[in-house]
């Protein structure tokens, strides 16, 4: 078992005009959207905003998260809810391949 988690942190833009809207629709994300992140052993899922750019900060509790974002890319609310949300973001040029969200890399950690 797991005693400490994997942390994650991303970066994209979100569009000035939908901004709003984005902010709207994560006051009320699908349940159904919400069980399956939980079922991919994320916890304290959190995304902030900054001028301009959203910053997402995740705990993964599981043993490959590859497979498991592969899970998470295969359900059916998960792929509505992502098309719903790509219009309004704007992810970075300067993206790896295959990444919407820009990974980050952890600078400092206090426990």
């Amino acid at each position: 078992m797991k005693t400490t988690p994997e942390r994650y942190g991303s970066v994209l833009r979100v569009r000035p005009e939908h901004f709003e809207e984005y902010k709207r629709a994560h006051a009320a994300v699908w349940p159904e959207v919400l069980e399956t992140i939980s079922k991919s052993h994320i916890r304290n899922y959190s995304i902030y905003h900054h001028e301009g750019f959203l910053f997402s900060y995740l705990e993964y509790w599981g043993e490959d998260f590859a497979a498991d974002m592969a899970l998470m890319a295969e359900d059916p609310s998960t792929q509505k809810w992502w098309a719903y949300m790509e219009p309004m973001q704007d992810p970075l040029p300067s993206r790896k391949p295959g990444e919407w969200w820009s990974r980050m890399d952890e600078v400092f950690h206090h426990a």
